[in-house]
């Protein structure tokens, strides 16, 4: 087994692992229960972790989850004239939705 990364909590250990086993690498989540000893211990040792079954995967799966991070960010300019970023189809400052053009 092969320590790929530290995940910045559960969901998104959870989110990569099934990414990497859907892309044909085993992988699984380690120490998904060490967020409770957090205070007794170093918080960066009770993140999770991504483990690999095969150290010839790491290379593969390192470059999957850095396109997974890499992802454009939508960004569309409302009627109201406010620029709105990210994953929102509504604008934070008038409630307009997004157009669909």
């Amino acid at each position: 087994m092969q320590r790929l990364t530290q995940a910045p909590n559960i969901a998104i250990a959870t989110l990569w692992a099934d990414l990497l086993c859907e892309a044909g690498m085993t992988a699984s989540v380690q120490r998904q229960y060490l967020g409770a000893a957090a205070g007794h211990l170093p918080p960066d040792q009770c993140l999770p972790e991504i483990w690999l079954d095969h150290e010839e995967h790491v290379a593969r799966a390192r470059a999957l989850l850095q396109e997974l991070q890499d992802l454009p960010q939508r960004h569309w300019a409302c009627r109201c004239g406010e620029m709105v970023e990210g994953g929102f189809e509504q604008c934070w400052n008038c409630g307009a939705f997004m157009p669909r053009d």
